[in-house]
Protein backbone atom coordinates (compact mmCIF):
# COMPACT_ATOMS: atom_id res chain seq x y z
CA UNK A 1 0.00 0.00 0.00
CA UNK A 2 1.39 3.11 -0.90
CA UNK A 3 -0.79 5.57 1.50
CA UNK A 4 1.08 4.68 4.55
CA UNK A 5 -2.37 3.05 6.32
CA UNK A 6 -0.99 -0.32 7.37
CA UNK A 7 -3.58 -1.74 9.38
CA UNK A 8 -4.70 -0.59 13.11
CA UNK A 9 -1.39 0.48 13.68
CA UNK A 10 -0.59 2.54 10.34
CA UNK A 11 -4.37 4.02 10.86
CA UNK A 12 -2.98 6.45 13.62
CA UNK A 13 -0.55 8.09 11.97
CA UNK A 14 -2.57 8.45 9.08
CA UNK A 15 -5.25 9.30 10.68
CA UNK A 16 -3.29 11.90 12.07
CA UNK A 17 -1.55 13.38 8.81
CA UNK A 18 -5.12 13.32 7.14
CA UNK A 19 -7.49 14.89 9.14
CA UNK A 20 -7.66 18.50 9.26
CA UNK A 21 -9.34 19.10 12.51
CA UNK A 22 -6.79 20.27 15.39
CA UNK A 23 -9.35 18.33 17.99
CA UNK A 24 -9.34 15.06 16.29
CA UNK A 25 -5.40 14.92 15.69
CA UNK A 26 -5.18 15.45 19.62
CA UNK A 27 -7.71 12.68 20.23
CA UNK A 28 -5.66 10.67 17.93
CA UNK A 29 -2.31 11.20 20.20
CA UNK A 30 -4.68 10.96 23.64
CA UNK A 31 -6.67 7.70 22.42
CA UNK A 32 -3.22 5.64 21.28
CA UNK A 33 -2.33 6.58 24.82
CA UNK A 34 -5.38 5.70 26.13
CA UNK A 35 -5.76 2.32 24.67
CA UNK A 36 -1.98 1.23 25.04
CA UNK A 37 -2.23 2.02 28.70
CA UNK A 38 -6.28 -0.22 29.48
CA UNK A 39 -4.50 -2.20 27.15
CA UNK A 40 -1.26 -2.92 29.27
CA UNK A 41 -3.51 -2.98 32.78
CA UNK A 42 -5.86 -5.33 31.30
CA UNK A 43 -2.63 -7.38 30.44
CA UNK A 44 -1.01 -7.04 33.43
CA UNK A 45 -4.28 -7.96 35.25
CA UNK A 46 -4.71 -10.78 33.35
CA UNK A 47 -1.49 -12.36 34.24
CA UNK A 48 -2.33 -11.47 37.84
CA UNK A 49 -5.24 -13.48 37.32
CA UNK A 50 -3.93 -16.60 35.63
CA UNK A 51 -0.95 -16.36 38.32
CA UNK A 52 -3.89 -16.28 41.17
CA UNK A 53 -5.67 -19.24 39.77
CA UNK A 54 -3.25 -21.32 38.21
CA UNK A 55 -3.49 -24.04 40.91
CA UNK A 56 -7.47 -24.72 40.32
CA UNK A 57 -8.27 -26.22 37.43
CA UNK A 58 -10.63 -25.12 34.84
CA UNK A 59 -14.55 -25.10 34.34
CA UNK A 60 -15.66 -21.22 35.82
CA UNK A 61 -11.68 -19.93 35.97
CA UNK A 62 -11.32 -20.36 32.60
CA UNK A 63 -14.39 -18.69 31.64
CA UNK A 64 -13.95 -15.73 33.85
CA UNK A 65 -10.39 -15.39 32.51
CA UNK A 66 -12.00 -15.01 29.11
CA UNK A 67 -14.11 -12.66 30.33
CA UNK A 68 -11.74 -10.17 31.34
CA UNK A 69 -10.45 -10.52 27.88
CA UNK A 70 -13.62 -9.52 26.26
CA UNK A 71 -13.95 -6.91 29.17
CA UNK A 72 -10.54 -5.31 27.94
CA UNK A 73 -11.80 -5.36 24.37
CA UNK A 74 -14.91 -3.51 24.89
CA UNK A 75 -12.72 -0.81 26.62
CA UNK A 76 -10.15 -0.73 23.95
CA UNK A 77 -12.72 -0.85 20.66
CA UNK A 78 -14.35 2.60 21.47
CA UNK A 79 -10.82 4.10 22.58
CA UNK A 80 -9.76 3.57 18.66
CA UNK A 81 -12.53 3.44 16.91
CA UNK A 82 -12.89 7.25 16.21
CA UNK A 83 -9.57 6.80 14.65
CA UNK A 84 -10.27 3.87 12.51
CA UNK A 85 -13.30 5.17 11.19
CA UNK A 86 -11.89 8.36 10.28
CA UNK A 87 -9.08 6.55 8.53
CA UNK A 88 -10.91 4.77 6.88
CA UNK A 89 -13.39 7.60 5.58
CA UNK A 90 -10.03 9.52 4.39
CA UNK A 91 -8.42 6.34 2.75
CA UNK A 92 -12.07 5.87 0.67
CA UNK A 93 -12.06 9.18 0.22
CA UNK A 94 -15.22 9.01 1.08
CA UNK A 95 -15.33 12.70 2.13
CA UNK A 96 -13.28 15.29 3.52
CA UNK A 97 -15.37 16.82 6.03
CA UNK A 98 -13.49 18.31 9.27
CA UNK A 99 -16.79 18.33 10.87
CA UNK A 100 -16.86 14.38 11.21
CA UNK A 101 -13.28 14.20 11.97
CA UNK A 102 -14.04 17.25 15.12
CA UNK A 103 -17.55 14.91 15.62
CA UNK A 104 -15.75 12.00 16.51
CA UNK A 105 -12.78 12.98 18.55
CA UNK A 106 -15.51 15.17 20.52
CA UNK A 107 -17.04 11.14 20.44
CA UNK A 108 -13.85 9.73 21.38
CA UNK A 109 -13.44 12.44 24.33
CA UNK A 110 -16.52 12.02 25.89
CA UNK A 111 -15.68 7.83 25.97
CA UNK A 112 -12.41 9.01 27.96
CA UNK A 113 -14.34 11.03 30.11
CA UNK A 114 -17.15 8.03 30.65
CA UNK A 115 -14.99 5.85 31.73
CA UNK A 116 -13.27 7.85 34.34
CA UNK A 117 -16.76 8.47 35.60
CA UNK A 118 -17.39 4.63 35.10
CA UNK A 119 -14.08 4.08 37.72
CA UNK A 120 -15.62 6.60 39.99
CA UNK A 121 -18.52 5.11 40.35
CA UNK A 122 -17.27 1.35 40.90
CA UNK A 123 -14.23 3.03 43.69
CA UNK A 124 -14.93 0.25 46.60
CA UNK A 125 -16.52 2.28 49.22
CA UNK A 126 -13.32 1.40 51.91
CA UNK A 127 -11.14 3.06 49.25
CA UNK A 128 -13.57 6.26 48.85
CA UNK A 129 -12.01 9.41 50.11
CA UNK A 130 -14.51 12.45 50.84
CA UNK A 131 -14.31 14.23 48.05
CA UNK A 132 -13.39 18.48 48.28
CA UNK A 133 -13.72 21.18 45.96
CA UNK A 134 -16.62 22.34 43.34
CA UNK A 135 -17.17 18.68 42.18
CA UNK A 136 -18.16 17.30 45.77
CA UNK A 137 -21.51 16.86 45.50
CA UNK A 138 -20.95 14.98 41.66
CA UNK A 139 -18.32 12.63 43.22
CA UNK A 140 -20.35 11.68 46.26
CA UNK A 141 -23.65 11.31 43.90
CA UNK A 142 -21.59 8.99 41.97
CA UNK A 143 -20.34 7.29 45.07
CA UNK A 144 -23.79 6.42 46.21
CA UNK A 145 -24.42 4.87 42.85
CA UNK A 146 -24.32 0.87 43.02
CA UNK A 147 -21.42 -0.30 41.61
CA UNK A 148 -22.92 -2.09 38.85
CA UNK A 149 -23.83 1.25 37.59
CA UNK A 150 -20.52 2.38 36.71
CA UNK A 151 -21.09 0.21 33.22
CA UNK A 152 -23.75 2.59 31.90
CA UNK A 153 -21.72 5.92 30.70
CA UNK A 154 -19.00 4.27 28.86
CA UNK A 155 -21.88 1.63 27.63
CA UNK A 156 -23.95 5.46 26.62
CA UNK A 157 -20.65 7.08 25.46
CA UNK A 158 -20.27 4.16 22.99
CA UNK A 159 -23.62 4.41 21.43
CA UNK A 160 -22.28 8.34 21.23
CA UNK A 161 -19.49 7.14 18.71
CA UNK A 162 -21.76 4.53 16.64
CA UNK A 163 -24.10 7.44 16.08
CA UNK A 164 -22.24 10.04 15.14
CA UNK A 165 -20.52 8.02 12.56
CA UNK A 166 -23.90 7.18 11.45
CA UNK A 167 -25.42 10.35 11.66
CA UNK A 168 -22.56 12.24 9.68
CA UNK A 169 -21.33 9.59 6.99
Amino acid sequence: MTDGYRGVFGAFPYAFRQSDSLLFRSYVLVGALAALAVTVLFGAGLVVLIAQTAAIEGGSLTLSRAFYVVVGLFVVAPLVAPVLLVARRHRRAEGDDVRYDLALSLAGYLFVASLYVGLVVTVPADQQTTPTGAVAPVVEALYALPQLAGVVPPLLASAVIVLTHRLLR
